[in-house]
């Protein structure tokens, strides 16, 4: 990617949104992390935040597993 340029990570179906924020909040509050109430993640730890993404992906992961398993829906 050149320099300057921006990313996006626009999601393929928009209204994962707010179920995507709910799971952050879910994971964040098993892991004993605190989210800052005004968005700003510059204060938290590195690992923090790479602890909750990561749990995030893990259960994504497993929930399509599991849907997979289950004859659910194709990817």
């Amino acid at each position: 990617m050149a320099t300057g340029s921006k990313t996006s990570n626009n999601l393929i179906v928009p209204q994962a949104n707010q179920a995507l924020e709910q799971l952050k909040y879910e994971v964040a509050q098993e892991l004993g992390v605190q989210i800052p109430q005004d968005g700003y993640y510059g204060y938290m730890a590195t690992r923090d935040t790479g602890a909750i993404g990561g749990h995030m992906v893990r259960r994504m992961v497993q929930f399509a597993e599991e849907t997979l398993a289950r004859g659910g829906a194709r990817f």
